[in-house]
């Protein structure tokens, strides 16, 4: 199952790839914001689609989860528009370059310090060499 994790996380990062290119290109056509909202109708209503048939959870225990859980949607906002606006000034490459020297060097101050209910794991050179190395390339 570790090997199939690696391949889905391998698949999703392409995913993102196209994705901001596609919406970068949308976003031209119809607006940014709503090429952004677009994605998220879309994404809402497949998803339905999929909670409807294959869903196994409770979604009406949302109210019982801890609040700073639900941040996520609003977090993907975030994260969606930005690549709609940044992808065609600086294009696909340097946007998903940034995006990812964003999330390790905020993965490491997470597993650092343990927030979100993550393991700890401290901030190495290792580490500091790698977010180092994506900068430079």
């Amino acid at each position: 199952m570790r090997y199939i994790s690696y391949l889905l996380a391998l698949l999703a990062g392409a995913a993102l790839s196209f994705e901001g290119a596609i919406y970068g290109e949308l976003g031209k056509s119809i607006g940014k914001l709503e090429a952004s909202f677009y994605n998220f109708l879309v994404g809402s209503i497949i998803l339905g689609l999929l909670w409807l048939f294959f869903g196994k959870g409770k979604i009406s225990h949302v109210v019982e989860a801890p609040k700073w859980t639900l941040l996520g949607g609003v977090l993907g906002v975030i994260y969606l528009t930005a690549i709609v606006i940044s992808v065609p000034f600086v294009g696909v490459g340097i946007t998903m370059v940034a995006v990812i020297i964003g999330q390790l060097i905020m993965s490491m101050i997470i597993e650092h310090y343990g927030w979100l209910g993550s393991k700890k794991a401290r901030i190495n050179k290792e580490k500091i060499f790698a977010v180092i190395s994506m900068i430079i390339a």
